[in-house]
């Protein structure tokens, strides 16, 4: 019954790929496309449940299968047509196949010239940024539903989307790179995690700044998706705070809100403070394509405190929704406490992909300390099919060494945090009180050519104007230029040379982190 299934489903297909691309029915009517959609999809879910009833099959014939075994969705078995198969040239073939006119300025001679050492930022050429990327809702959804079924009908289950060209419609006007140092709008909380008087209070801090910090990183309800960097590409940015901004070692709950919910601070009272301002410097760089890695690094030098984090994003098609790992590592570095915290990240999922596309993150995520033996486990809960709230997360502090839960957290991402302590004290953290620090970035033409800001601007100005062919254009041009400069390298044996980053291990590390430049002190507590 399956195979029987299986050629009607194959010759339903061919019979919608036969029509002609216009007219009265064509091979892009839009119900046609949605029923080549859910075919395929219903086809690979039953496949999917065929395969598992048959290993359930064979387990009764062996007998049980042992405790705490798990049955994993596999691969669909159907065979498709290289139609389908994941590759460069994925859905949009057709369009990527025309010739694309590289500009002389972005041609590989001139592109391989540009300079790969590490260049110093001076912070004084950096201004408080003006620009509101703020993303509008996707009206455009209904607009584009065809292009969206005819990519949708070209995916299976479990795709690795890496290689396939997503419409540019759904594209934020930000690179990924600055999608990353928007996490890090609230430097006054990160600060303050080193001014806690001891490892639970510094490890109780660093859970609050992480949990407040991904609310900023998400622009709007609405899931659009950051532009993919390309090789090479850096952002660099900075933050200022004033001294008298950041939460002191002793910390009360009205002090928290006094603290948390501060009025923004304007350029001029910035630029008076001068001295009196911790500054926090940010910069990243896409170090791989293939896997895509990105590697990230801030520090406050002046509190003796860094993180430098690499990941490597793995995206794949759920069906109605897509899921986004972040496979990598990050660690904070508190030099004046000797203390490293090593952290993971969530997953994101872009759920209702065909209608209005929302964002909610899930999974499991660590904090650990291993000098002072405490750790932080956080969950971030995806929404149920029937009832429960939208981006809840829990998470507990606990000392390992005597086994006790310190601190408990539970509440929403995007929203209000509930902090109860082991003494009983409550604290409250309203994230939509909390004030975002601008940002410190150089203007355009003080940019190198492969920052993000100055590298996507064709695209954004498009986007922003809503020229959509022209931001696919312009999109397509510049990744073109990557897959001839990559071709380029491959013929000739030139490997990539990194810029800001060097690759340690399966870890990327930034070239002058300050613990290599500041020694580590180890204060007795």
């Amino acid at each position: 019954m399956m195979s029987h299934a299986e050629g009607q489903q194959r010759d339903l297909i061919r019979r919608i790929e036969c029509l002609p691309s216009s007219g009265h029915l064509s091979s892009l009517d839009q119900d046609l496309l949605m029923l080549k959609a859910t075919s395929m999809a219903t086809m690979n879910c039953l496949n999917d449940c065929f395969h598992i009833l048959q290993l359930q099959h064979a387990s009764h014939q062996k007998g049980s299968l042992p405790s705490g075994t798990t049955i994993e969705w596999l691969e669909p078995k159907i065979p498709l047509s290289n139609h389908y198969k994941n590759g460069a040239d994925q859905p949009f073939a057709t369009e990527q196949s025309k010739p694309v006119a590289v500009p002389e300025e972005q041609s590989v001679a001139e592109s391989g010239l540009l300079a790969r050492e590490p260049e110093e930022i001076n912070a004084d050429d950096e201004i408080e940024d003006t620009c509101d990327n703020r993303e509008d809702d996707l009206g455009a959804v209904e607009e584009q539903r065809s292009v969206i079924l005819h990519l949708l009908s070209q995916l299976k289950l479990g795709m690795d989307l890496t290689r396939v060209v997503l419409p540019t419609f759904i594209l934020e006007k930000r690179s990924l790179l600055e999608m990353y140092a928007d996490f890090m709008s609230h430097p006054d909380l990160f600060i303050a995690i080193t001014n806690g008087a001891t490892a639970e209070d510094r490890m109780i801090r660093f859970v609050e700044y992480y949990l407040t910090s991904f609310h900023e990183g998400r622009k709007g309800a609405i899931a659009k998706k950051p532009y993919n960097p390309i090789i090479g590409e850096t952002f660099h940015c900075s933050w200022r705070m004033p001294k008298s901004e950041v939460a002191s070692s002793v910390i009360s709950s009205s002090s928290t809100q006094a603290v948390t919910n501060h009025a923004p601070q304007s350029e001029e009272s910035l630029s008076q403070v001068g001295s009196d301002c911790y500054t926090v410097r940010f910069v990243a760089e896409q170090v791989s394509h293939h896997p895509p890695v990105s590697g990230f690094y801030a520090e406050c030098a002046e509190r003796k405190m860094c993180v430098n984090a690499h990941v490597w994003t793995k995206s794949k098609f759920l069906g109605m929704s897509i899921g986004v790992t972040m496979v990598g590592e990050g660690i904070l570095s508190l030099l004046e406490h000797g203390e490293e915290y090593t952290f993971s990240l969530p997953s994101a999922y872009a759920r209702s992909i065909l209608t209005v596309p929302w964002v909610e993150l899930g999974g499991k995520v660590s904090v650990n300390c291993a000098k002072t033996g405490y750790s932080a486990s956080i969950t971030f809960h995806t929404k149920p099919f029937y009832g429960g709230k939208l981006h809840r997360v829990t998470a507990e502090v606990k000392h390992n060494i005597t086994n006790t839960v310190v601190c408990r957290v539970q509440g929403e991402w995007n929203s209000v945090l509930e902090f109860t302590y082991s003494n009983g004290e409550t604290k409250y953290v309203d994230l939509t009180k909390l004030s975002v620090t601008k940002k410190r970035v150089r203007p355009l033409e003080k940019q190198d050519p492969f920052e993000s800001r100055r590298l996507w601007k064709n695209v954004t100005d498009s986007l922003r104007e809503s020229e959509i062919d022209k931001a696919t254009e312009h999109k397509r041009t510049l990744e073109e230029r990557q897959r001839t400069e990559e071709r380029h390298r491959t013929e000739t044996g030139t490997p990539w040379k990194t810029k800001y980053f060097i690759k340690e291990g399966d870890g990327w590390i930034y070239h002058k982190p300050l613990w290599k430049l500041i020694p580590t002190t180890q204060p007795a507590e």
